[in-house]
C-alpha cells in the first residue's frame, strides 16, 4: 500500500490550498488517515502512543526557545524607529551615487536581516520609508518593488534566523534518525548554530549579488536607477549617519558574535538580542508600557502559530510513518536515475514548487520530515543541505501568486503601484537566488568550511 503515503501527502497540500489553519489542516488530515487506516487494517493504533512523547519533546525543547526570543527582537528593532534611522543614514552614504538608493536598501536589508530575521516587518518598513521616496526619485516601479521584496526576505538566510532555527532543529532529527537507520549509536547532531554558521557566507554573497545587480543596472540604463536628487541643501550629519549604524551594528555584533566564538548558544544569544533591543528601543525614547505590551502580544501571536503548526506536522508525520511513507520515499529516491545528485534535485525542484502555493514554515514542518532522513542517509552533508533547503525557502516569499512578501508590500505600496509590476519586479532576484543555489550546489564548501573550521 505505497500509494497511501503520497495520497496523504497530496490531501495534506489540498487542504492546506483551502485555507484552512495549518496546524489543524496538518493534524486533521493525519487524525483522518490514522481513523481510515485502523478501520481497513493498514495502520497500527499503537504509532499513536508516541504522540504524548512528541509534544513533551517540543515544549521541554531548549532550542526552540529562541524562536519567541528572536521574535520579540525583531518586533522590538520593528517598533523602536531603528529601521527608520537605519535607512536614513545608508541613504545619505549611498544617495549621491548612481543607483545609490538601490545599494542602501539592500545593505538596510541586510543588517535587518541579521538583527530582526522577520521578513514582514523588513518588507513593510522598507515599503513605507523608501518606496514613495524611489518612486518620486524616478526609480522605475519594478525594479523599486523587486528590491524591496528580495532584499525583505534576506532574514530567511542571513542569521539570525527563525527559518534556520526551525530548519535546525527538524534536521537534527532527522540526521538522527538517518544514523539510527545505520545502525549507528554515537549519533552526532546538527545544531543550530552550524545552520547559522554556515549560512553566513552563502547570506553575504547573495547580498553581494543583488549589489552587483543594481550597479550594472544603474550604469546600463541609468534612468531606471537614477542618482538621488536632494531636495534641501542641508549638510550630512556624520553623527546622525553613525548614530543610525552603529546601535543595530552593535546588536548584531553581540548576537552573532557570541554564536560565531561559542560564547552563547543561539539560545542564550537570542536572549542578549532581545535585551538589547530593549536598550535600543529605550534609547530611541520609544520604549513604554503601551509599546511593549504591543510587542508581547505580537510576539505571543507568531510563537502560539509556529508551536502548533509544529504539534499537528508532527501528528502528520507520525502517521505518515505508520504507512510506511519514509519507506516509500527511500525506494522512490533510489530508483531514480543519477543516484544521490538526481534525488536531491528532485528534493530542491518539488521544495521551489511547493513554494508557489505554501508557506517556509508548512513546507519545514511538512516535507523536511520526510525527505531530510532519507537523503542523510545518502551521505550528504547535514549543514549543507540545511543551508540549501534555507535558500529554497527564500524563494517561496518571493515566487507568484502566494509569495508572501509580496503581499506585505502590496498592503503598503501606493495605489499607481500595480500589483503586475510588483510581480515582474521580484523575477530577476528570483534568478538570482537560483544562481545561488547553482553556486551552493557546485561548492558545497561556502556552507561547510567556516562551521567545521570553528567547530572541528
Amino acid at each position: 500500500m505505497s500509494w497511501i503515503p503520497l495520497l496523504m501527502f497530496a490531501v495534506a497540500c489540498l487542504v492546506l490550498l483551502s485555507g484552512y489553519p495549518v496546524a489543524f489542516a496538518l493534524g486533521g488530515t493525519g487524525l483522518l488517515f490514522a481513523g481510515a487506516g485502523m478501520l481497513t487494517g493498514h495502520f497500527n493504533p499503537a504509532d499513536l502512543t508516541f504522540v504524548p512523547n512528541r509534544l513533551f519533546g517540543i515544549v521541554e525543547n531548549t532550542t526552540l526557545m529562541a524562536v519567541p526570543l528572536f521574535v520579540f527582537m525583531g518586533v522590538m528593532l520593528e517598533k523602536s524607529k531603528v529601521a527608520e534611522k537605519l535607512l536614513s543614514s545608508m541613504g545619505q552614504l549611498f544617495g549621491p551615487l548612481p543607483g545609490g538608493m538601490g545599494l542602501a536598501i539592500i545593505l538596510v536589508g541586510a543588517l535587518l536581516a541579521a538583527s530582526t530575521g522577520i521578513v514582514g516587518a523588513t518588507v513593510v518598513t522598507m515599503g513605507l520609508l523608501s518606496l514613495p521616496t524611489m518612486l518620486r526619485q524616478g526609480y522605475q516601479p519594478q525594479l523599486s518593488t523587486g528590491l524591496i521584496c528580495a532584499t525583505g526576505t534576506l532574514g530567511q538566510i542571513i542569521p539570525p534566523s527563525i527559518a534556520l532555527v526551525l530548519l535546525g532543529d527538524v534536521l537534527s532529527n532527522a540526521y538522527q534518525d538517518a544514523q539510527l537507520k545505520q545502525g549507528l549509536w554515537n549519533l552526532d547532531t546538527v545544531s543550530v548554530g552550524d545552520l547559522f554558521v554556515g549560512a553566513l557566507l552563502p547570506g553575504l554573497i547573495l547580498v553581494g549579488l543583488y549589489l552587483l545587480y543594481v550597479m550594472i543596472i544603474s550604469l546600463w540604463k541609468p534612468h531606471l536607477a537614477p542618482a538621488f536628487q536632494r531636495d534641501d541643501n542641508s549638510p550630512r550629519s556624520w553623527a546622525g549617519l553613525l548614530g543610525g549604524l552603529l546601535p543595530p551594528l552593535l546588536l548584531i555584533a553581540a548576537v552573532l558574535g557570541s554564536i560565531l566564538t561559542g560564547t552563547a548558544t543561539p539560545t542564550e544569544a537570542a536572549g542578549v538580542g532581545a535585551f538589547g533591543a530593549m536598550l535600543l528601543a529605550a534609547g530611541n525614547r520609544q520604549l513604554s508600557r503601551a509599546m511593549l505590551g504591543e510587542v508581547v502580544r505580537a510576539t505571543s501571536r507568531v510563537t502560539a502559530m509556529v508551536f502548533m503548526i509544529l504539534i499537528g506536522a508532527s501528528l502528520f508525520s507520525l502517521v505518515f510513518r505508520g504507512f510506511g511513507g519514509e519507506e516509500s520515499v527511500h525506494a522512490l529516491f533510489n530508483s531514480m536515475p543519477g543516484g544521490v545528485v538526481g534525488a536531491t534535485l528532485m528534493v530542491m525542484l518539488l521544495i521551489f514548487l511547493l513554494g508557489f502555493i505554501l508557506d517556509f514554515i508548512e513546507i519545514t514542518f511538512v516535507v523536511v520530515p520526510i525527505v531530510g532522513p532519507v537523503l542523510l542517509g545518502m551521505g550528504l552533508d547535514p549543514i549543507w543541505l540545511g543551508v540549501m533547503i534555507a535558500l529554497n525557502l527564500q524563494t517561496s516569499f518571493l515566487t507568484p501568486p502566494f509569495g508572501f512578501a509580496l503581499f506585505y508590500l502590496r498592503g503598503v505600496a501606493p495605489a499607481e503601484v500595480k500589483t503586475a509590476q510588483i510581480y515582474q519586479g521580484v523575477i530577476p532576484f528570483i534568478a538570482i537566488q537560483l544562481l545561488m543555489l547553482g553556486i551552493l550546489a557546485l561548492f558545497p564548501e561556502l556552507a561547510t568550511w567556516l562551521p567545521h573550521l570553528l567547530y572541528g
